[in-house]
Parts: C-alpha cells; sequence; structure tokens
C-alpha cells in the first residue's frame, strides 16, 4: 500500500496484522534502551516497524544499523538515508530513499474510524471542517476525519527533520482530492528554503486497504517551493 504512493526511487517495506511476536530480538541495544519501560505493545510496535526498515534500507543497500528516535520520536536515518516510519493497529511500514533523490519523506497509517469525539475541532480549521462536509455527502467508504488527520501527521514528518520546527495542525491547511486520491497541504507559516527556494506546500497521495488508511507525502528537489500550490483535479 504505502509503496503505490511513493516514487520508484523510494524503497518501501510494510506488515499488515499484529505478527507472531514481539520481535524484540532483532532490536540493537541501543534500540531496545529506548524502550526498556514500555508496555508489551509499545515495545511491539517499535520492534516491527525498525524490521520494516531494515528491509526498506536493505533494498536501498544500507547495512543494518540502529534506528535510535531523537527528538519528537523521529529517526535517525543513517549518513545520507531519508525516511519515515509508522504504525497503528494491524499495520506498520517504513520508507526511505537517498538523500540525491528526495529533499523529505512523510508517511503516516491510521485505522479507517472516525476521530475520538472532539479531536477533530483540535486539528482542523473551519475551512478543512467545511470541505469534510462536502467529502462525506460525496461518500462515506473512508472517514475523512481521520484521513485528514493522516495526511497532517505525513505533513509534520516531512516538515519537522527539515526545521527542527513543531508545525502546529492549525499551520497547514490540507486539501483532499477524492478522486485522484492525492492531497495538497498549503502551509500558513513561513516554510524552510529547499534548493534556494521557499518551500509553500507539500503535495501527498493517500489510500485505504484492509481497514487502514495511508497517507505519503514526498517532497523532490526543487518540488513544493515558490509558486502557487497546485489545486486538487477533483476538489474537496
Amino acid at each position: 500500500m504505502i509503496a503505490s504512493l511513493l516514487p520508484d526511487e523510494v524503497y518501501a517495506d510494510e506488515s499488515f496484522g499484529e505478527g507472531p511476536d514481539d520481535g524484540a530480538g532483532a532490536l540493537f541495544p541501543e534500540e531496545a534502551a529506548t524502550v526498556a519501560g514500555a508496555v508489551p505493545k509499545r515495545r511491539k510496535e517499535f520492534a516491527q516497524v525498525r524490521s520494516c526498515a531494515r528491509s526498506a534500507l536493505a533494498r536501498l543497500g544500507v547495512p543494518p544499523v540502529p534506528l535510535v528516535p531523537g527528538r519528537r520520536g523521529a529517526p535517525r536515518w543513517p549518513a545520507g538515508v531519508v525516511g519515515s516510519m509508522t504504525h497503528c493497529a494491524g499495520y506498520r511500514a517504513a520508507a526511505v530513499a537517498r538523500e540525491a533523490d528526495a529533499v523529505g519523506i512523510g508517511i503516516d497509517a491510521e485505522p479507517d474510524g472516525p476521530l475520538p469525539e472532539g479531536v477533530l475541532e483540535a486539528v482542523s480549521l473551519p475551512s478543512e471542517r467545511k470541505a469534510l462536509g462536502a467529502l462525506r455527502a460525496r461518500s462515506a467508504e473512508v472517514h475523512w476525519d481521520r484521513l485528514l488527520f493522516s495526511a497532517k501527521e505525513s505533513v509534520f514528518k516531512t516538515w519537522y527533520p527539515l526545521t527542527a520546527r513543531e508545525l502546529d495542525f492549525s499551520e497547514a491547511e490540507i486539501a483532499i482530492d477524492a478522486e485522484a486520491r492525492t492531497f495538497v497541504a498549503r502551509l500558513l507559516v513561513e516554510g524552510p528554503v529547499v534548493g534556494g527556494a521557499r518551500l509553500r506546500h507539500f503535495a501527498g497521495r493517500w489510500a485505504s486497504e484492509a481497514g487502514v488508511l495511508a497517507t505519503a507525502v514526498l517532497l523532490p528537489h526543487g518540488g513544493g517551493a515558490d509558486g502557487p500550490a497546485p489545486s486538487p483535479s477533483g476538489g474537496t
């Protein structure tokens, strides 16, 4: 699912289901120390998503290395590599690329169910909530509020390694294209300079499979900078 959202220069690996064990034996000591005090569910997710990441890195030709989280949980990737990880109930995925091929990657997965009560108001803008109403009127097959949340998470995961700064939910406006299965995130704050140009927006894609919603953002060299953000062809 994740691989279908990203171009060929990105290598991805994913797994569905809960998995047969916690995978703790596959962790490097530095990684195991990070989750030593965590509950079993957290340790299992941590280990299994790193198994996906190492598989993706192997396809890139990178040997296994510790993938220790830094501030805000962003993994520290090997030199010359950009990537992202995600996990939710019944799903784990990782995607990686060479820095020569991409500036940044952000992926996120969420269960295809409604957001808990009160969360939508905390993570969305009035314009986004209005657009969600139109999406719901068009199709009830996807929980659009959860997809919006996932898209913002993918945007944050792309933004943070570039800036080392928080990006509030209210600081990027998401427009979802239901037909093309794409989205555009317009930055409402000053973006970083990438390749000599100011970043104005992120573009991403989304998918739904086996009760899981997935979103992905790839920031290419020279992409998403000065100029207007592309408009989703199908509207919101």
